[in-house]
């Protein structure tokens, strides 16, 4: 089993910064995929952004440029750096693990972009 623990969601106006903040515990391949979903209401849940062990990163297209991810693999930590944030970026953001084993999902935290 691997737990995810997610921090940093918040209220923000158009235009600002937030960072997202994932740790991971428990039974840790050392080799795994993290990354960040988001689900609006109404909406079906949509990746983000994913990052690989050797840092080969995948970003949905509406944020390419404005989010960045990164990871701390001894810390078994990712980051979401989201800057330029939209209304359309509102949503509840999850932190996802994978690896052979299993996919795991944090319990999510919400980004409120308003002004």
């Amino acid at each position: 089993q691997v737990q995810l623990v997610e921090s940093g969601g918040g209220l923000v106006q158009p235009g600002g910064s937030l960072r997202l903040s994932c740790a991971a515990s428990g039974s840790i391949f050392s080799i795994y995929t993290m990354g960040w979903y988001r689900q609006a209401p109404g909406k079906q849940r949509e990746l983000v952004a994913t990052i690989n062990n050797y840092g080969f990163t995948n970003y949905q297209d509406s944020v390419k440029g404005r989010f960045t991810i990164s990871r701390d693999n001894a810390k078994n930590m990712v980051y979401l750096q989201m800057n330029r944030l939209k209304p359309e970026d509102t949503a509840v953001y999850y932190c996802n693990y994978a690896d052979r084993a299993g996919i795991y999902w944090g319990q999510g935290t919400q980004v409120t972009v308003s002004s």
